[in-house]
């Protein structure tokens, strides 16, 4: 769930902890984010850069400090995340700027009223990733199983535990190979940790799993 609280200016987001961020602030630092993860926060378009848009604060700010801490590995991230270039306090103000991006699932039902500018801005909102081929029954026996506790039962996540549905398949495949190769660290148990266990096609399963997630939203 998001808590959002907005004012007259500067713009300020209300999170969890009742600590507010400056919305207005995070937009401007997140300019520099865009050249790679665009001006709303929806990546590349082939997933060579993640979906920053509706992830949760919490996460993307551990994952900042993990790049500026090299304990997650990422050469062109961690000049960005130094302390001199994104303090501490950035870090925030940005994580929840584009925690409060909302990209929509499905397609805007246009008004007469709306003029080419307003539909182009609607539709330029909206994100759908590509349904991928899989076992659907077995990606859903293996996420309910594996994943469900911590990225939640439609893939949303919660705190520091990311969203998944509405990311990119090639961008999750590519973090899961890093997982079992031990190059990213996944959970408590080690490395890889809950991954080592699961086969190529389980995995492949379960991504065209929580590709069918973004229906329900």
């Amino acid at each position: 769930m998001k808590f959002h609280l907005f004012f007259a200016l500067p713009a300020l987001f209300l999170g969890v902890h009742g600590h507010a961020q400056n919305l207005d602030k995070g937009k401007e630092i997140n300019a520099t984010c865009a050249g790679c993860h665009g001006e709303l926060g929806q990546g590349g378009s082939r997933g060579e850069y993640p979906r920053l848009a509706g992830q949760h604060a919490k996460y993307l700010e551990s994952q900042l400090k993990a790049f500026r801490a090299r304990t997650r590995l990422n050469i062109p991230m961690y000049p960005y995340t130094q302390e001199r270039e994104l303090p501490n306090e950035d870090i925030k103000d940005v994580a929840a700027y584009l925690e409060s991006i909302e990209l929509p699932t499905k397609w805007p039902v246009f008004k007469d009223s709306d003029d080419a500018l307003t539909r182009l801005t609607l539709t330029e909102r909206v994100m759908i990733i590509p349904r991928v081929a899989g076992n659907l029954a077995n990606g859903e026996a293996n996420y309910q199983k594996k994943c469900v506790t911590c990225h939640g039962k439609t893939g949303l996540g919660r705190g520091m535990f990311p969203r998944l549905t509405g990311q990119y398949t090639s961008y999750l495949k590519r973090q899961m190979d890093n997982y079992v190769k031990g190059e990213r660290p996944h959970d408590e148990e080690g490395i890889g940790g809950l991954l080592n266990a699961l086969k190529e096609e389980d995995m492949q399963d379960i991504l065209a799993y929580i590709t069918s997630l973004q229906e329900q939203q």
